[in-house]
Parts: structure tokens; C-alpha cells; sequence
């Protein structure tokens, strides 16, 4: 009986929809930055990949990833052993809850982190521990005074969607430290390939020496291949041991495996990614104080800013042919996200912003 009160992760229209909804000709009148997609697209390399690879789809993938593993692991400096993957670090997540949680358990997150991580523990049957925020970024101190006996699992991340706000790496060893033994960290870096490398915490050495931590990353944000649904864990292998007996068989698709081995050697586009998005925040972030609108800093691509009524502004900017994310469902009525799209992008949903705001005027 408890399935028919579950919530449901709430995906965006697709785009010829809200085309046809707001009198639009086609899709191209629209500019979609509400699912923090990279608008670069994906690597050339991973493109020739998928090109390839299509002749291909009669067969069924490499089930064990082995391609993609041996190299990943090469990339990281660790074993095969210590790598799990996934139809994006999403299914990761659900393998945690088949293995970790169920009736009497419970997860300690962040009050406005992603909201994947109380869906899944609701699925469980896992109490979901909510801790408030602190400057819209992880409290890690309260919520290390959070867990108890029952949690099994604690979510950090890092860089968190959808404030975009990042712990740094001193705070994050020192909350990591002091985790009890019965808890295992979750820490999700879906955007952290986004910052600085010399700005990323390094948290494999954690995994090197067997500590109770999970790192998940998709190949959704960085590389561009969110479209393929790709993502991998990387643990000590005894938790991720525990986590392949509930991946199905094939659950990674040729097309994705054969794309991402290719983006990763594409290092151009990564480091042409991580300058759009730099650029990205530095033009939201000067329009925005132009506008007098409070905004969150962001280190992900992507940037929360207050416009008083979140849900409103989106849907007039809708009939802009602007498609940013509501983030209402996260207890931020206040807010809207933009994701950092190219300069004529960005440029065009500050215009349309500036206008609906200006409209509202009394």
C-alpha cells in the first residue's frame, strides 16, 4: 500500500510540447536552460563513437563494461574492482537502496539537495533525515549530529544541485572522519568535472584505502552524453560487490559505453566546457547585480537566483520561448535555476528575465 503515496520526480515537457503550448512554430524558437545539460553538446569524439557504434545495436553490450572499466580505472588510479556503472549515477543511487535501506533505516541529506535521494529512500521504505541548510550550502556539522543507530547512508553533493554551492576539500575530510562506522558516504560529484581541477576535492584516496564512501559521476553533465544515460560509482570493492548483485544484466547500453570511452580522451572539450561555464556564471552574475536580484554563487553549470515568485516567472518566461527550472519542490518558491548555456543563450534569457520582471512592476 505505501507505493500508491510515493512522490514522482516531476521531468520537464518535452520540447515540441511546450512549443505547441505557447504558440511557438517549431522548437527553434525555444532555449532550454532548465536541466543543467552541457549546450556544448557531446564531444566530436564521442559523436564519431556513437556513429560507429549504431551499425552495432543488434548485439547486445559488453555486460561488465570492460572497455570503459580498464580505462577508468587507468584515468582514476584505481582497480576495475573499485568501479560500478550505471544508466546514469541515478541507478547508482537505487542500487544503494536496494543493498542498504528498507523499513527501520533511515538517510540523512541535505534540506535542498537533489531530490533523487528521498525518492529512493521513500521506495525503501527508509526514513529520510532532513537537515536545513546553512547559506544554502551543506551543514556538515549538523548533520553529522543528525545521524543515529538506524542511518545507513548520508548524501553530500558536491557540488549540490540545485544551490550549485561546493563544501571544501579540508571541511569535507574532517565530516568524512568523523562518520561512524555503520554509515556509508554518498558523496555525489555529478558536476564536479565542471570545476577547477585544482578546486575539486580529492576523495579517491579514500576509496583507495577502503573507507565507508561511494563517489558517483555521470557522464551526463561534463561530457555531454546525458541523452545516453551513463554513469558510474567508484567504492572499495566490497560495496561494490554488494551493489552489482542488483544491476541487471546489459543495464549500460553499446552506444553509451562506446561514447563515453571516447569522450574521455576528448580533454579539448572538457576544458572547452569548463570555460562556457565560467563564462556562464561570471555574465548571469553581473546581470543579476545589474538587476538588483539576489542570487546563490555557483560552482556547477548552473546558477539559483531569487525573482520572488519562482513558479510565476517561469512559466512567463515560457512564453518567451525561455525554459528554466522551477525549483519550488526543493522549498525555494523564491527562486528560479538557469542553467549556463552559450553567450547568445544567456544573453537571451537575461533579456527575456529582465523583461518579465519589469512587467510585473506595479
Amino acid at each position: 500500500p505505501f507505493v500508491e503515496q510515493l512522490a514522482v520526480y516531476e521531468p520537464g515537457r518535452p520540447l515540441e510540447e511546450v512549443a505547441r503550448a505557447f504558440g511557438f512554430a517549431d522548437v527553434s524558437g525555444l532555449i532550454k536552460l532548465a536541466s543543467n545539460e552541457n549546450l556544448l553538446g557531446p564531444s566530436p569524439r564521442a559523436l564519431d563513437a556513437m556513429r560507429a557504434s549504431a551499425a552495432k545495436m543488434h548485439l547486445y553490450p559488453d555486460g561488465g563494461c570492460h572497455y570503459l572499466r580498464q580505462e577508468l580505472a587507468a584515468r582514476l588510479g584505481v582497480e576495475p574492482a573499485n568501479l560500478v556503472f550505471g544508466a546514469g549515477s541515478n541507478e547508482i543511487i537505487e542500487f544503494l537502496g536496494h543493498v542498504f535501506l528498507g523499513p527501520g533505516t533511515n538517510i540523512v541529506m541535505a534540506s535542498q539537495a537533489f531530490l533523487v535521494y528521498r525518492l529512493v529512500a521513500a521506495a525503501f521504505e527508509a526514513k529520510v533525515v532532513d537537515v536545513p541548510m546553512r547559506d544554502h550550502a551543506h551543514d556538515l556539522d549538523a548533520m553529522l549530529r543528525a545521524i543515529t543507530p538506524q542511518t545507513r547512508l548520508v548524501f553530500v553533493a558536491n557540488p549540490n544541485n540545485p544551490t550549485g554551492t561546493m563544501v571544501d576539500g579540508a571541511a569535507l575530510h574532517a565530516f568524512l572522519d568523523a562518520l561512524p562506522d555503520h554509515v556509508l558516504a554518498v558523496v555525489d560529484e555529478a558536476y564536479i568535472e565542471l570545476v577547477d581541477p585544482a578546486a575539486q576535492p580529492e576523495l579517491i584516496s579514500r576509496v583507495r584505502a577502503g573507507r565507508n564512501i561511494i563517489l558517483l559521476r555521470p557522464f551526463s553533465k561534463a561530457h555531454g552524453l546525458a541523452g545516453l544515460r551513463i554513469g558510474y560509482g567508484i567504492a572499495p570493492p566490497g560495496v561494490v560487490a554488494l551493489l552489482e548483485k542488483f544491476r541487471q544484466p546489459f543495464n549500460v547500453c553499446a552506444m553509451a559505453q562506446d561514447a563515453a570511452l571516447a569522450a574521455l580522451a576528448d580533454e579539448e572539450h572538457l576544458v572547452r566546457t569548463r570555460t562556457l561555464v565560467r563564462d556562464g556564471l561570471a555574465f548571469f552574475e553581473e546581470g543579476f547585480r545589474r538587476l538588483g536580484l539576489d542570487y546563490v554563487p555557483s560552482t556547477a553549470n548552473f546558477i539559483l537566483v531569487k525573482t520572488g515568485r519562482g513558479r510565476e516567472v517561469f512559466q512567463q518566461l515560457q512564453r518567451l520561448g525561455i525554459i528554466v527550472r522551477p525549483v519550488d519542490a526543493y522549498g525555494l518558491p523564491e527562486y528560479v535555476r538557469i542553467t549556463t548555456g552559450t553567450a547568445a543563450q544567456n544573453e537571451a534569457c537575461l533579456r527575456a528575465l529582465e523583461q518579465v520582471l519589469a512587467g510585473a512592476k506595479p
